[in-house]
């Protein structure tokens, strides 16, 4: 009987780009408010809007193009002009367009991994762009299941691997996201698997759990096959 037999992978910046597409938004959304406010500040602010507003919007780009305007609404005292506004509105629009770009190995290691393991696409996000990334990202019909969360939680980890696997146990999920994809999934009993990003956003930062014996860290998912046939 095999050690592992479910393998999850996240999606954003793990299977494909995502991150530079919002760093690249932010760089535009200080430069239409730098009469205004100081870059470092602005940042300041407006990872603060996010915060706030994650139990409101959720992850992903509308609830961060909602943020952008409300931080500007703050930092100009209401007085935003309508043509910032617009241009922040088009800046999310955009995002919501822009095609799928995939990491290095990702097509490889899901299909290798899926030749010989259940494989899961775990991601949270907003529904309808989540669905548009998977389906430009071809990648669609090599998952098992697709599970499109409003965040990543133990119990979810735990239902998920449970409905769709062999229990956490029996699992794995890969992602870049210490805080989401690997923490959570070790404190229900799965194996957690880091793949590293050079972006990451600031509220996905943790430590990582060095000496727990379920958490592995590769540097790319080219490593990825070789270390589910290592674990069995």
């Amino acid at each position: 009987m095999k050690a592992l037999t479910t393998v999850g992978f996240d999606a954003d910046d793990t299977l494909w780009h995502n991150e530079r597409f919002f760093r690249l938004t932010q760089d535009r959304f200080t430069e239409l408010l730098s009469d205004h406010c100081a870059p470092d500040r602005l940042d300041e602010r407006l990872l603060a809007a996010e915060r706030r507003n994650l139990s409101l919007y959720g992850f992903g780009i509308k609830g961060f193009t909602l943020s952008m305007i409300e931080t500007a609404v703050e930092v100009t005292g209401g007085k935003v002009p309508g043509e910032v506004i617009a241009a922040l509105l088009a800046a999310g629009r955009e995002m919501l367009a822009h095609p799928i770009d995939l990491l290095p190995h990702a097509r490889d290691a899901v299909e290798r991994i899926a030749g010989t393991h259940r494989v899961v696409l775990i991601t949270k996000g907003d529904l309808l762009d989540q669905e548009r990334k998977l389906a430009q990202s071809g990648l669609g019909e090599l998952f098992d299941g697709v599970e499109i969360v409003s965040d990543k939680t133990p119990a979810r980890y735990g239902e998920i691997f449970a409905r769709l696997g062999d229990g956490p146990e029996r699992a794995m999920m890969v992602g870049n996201s210490m805080k989401s994809d690997v923490l959570p999934a070790i404190e229900v009993g799965a194996w957690g698997v880091h793949v590293p990003h050079d972006l990451l956003w600031d509220l996905e930062h943790a430590e990582p759990p060095e000496a727990h014996g379920r958490f592995r860290t590769i540097p790319s998912l080219e490593q990825l096959a070789a270390l589910v046939e290592e674990i069995g």
